[in-house]
């Protein structure tokens, strides 16, 4: 399905998602309502389970109010890229 490499940036971005979700004090349910995506989807995404859309990436962004860029990790969270 995906290579190692694949992998590592889906579970980067997943990684991500989750750290700014929990420091806006948002659940996977709450994002999800905001970001107008199916309830399950930010699970799965935190999980590295899907490739997720890059318009589901925006979405997500614009719910927590970041750039999608910090998402991708251009700008990550602790300064380092994929």
């Amino acid at each position: 399905m995906f290579n190692e490499e694949e992998i590592q940036v889906l579970k980067k971005v997943g990684e991500n998602i989750r750290l700014l979700r929990i420091e806006r004090d948002l659940s996977q349910f709450d994002l999800a309502s905001e970001a107008g995506i199916p309830k399950n989807q930010i699970g799965r995404i935190e999980r590295a389970e899907i490739n997720t859309t890059i318009l589901t990436l925006h979405k997500i962004a614009n719910a927590l109010k970041v750039d999608t860029t910090l998402l991708l990790g251009i700008n990550s969270l602790n300064n380092e890229s994929l």
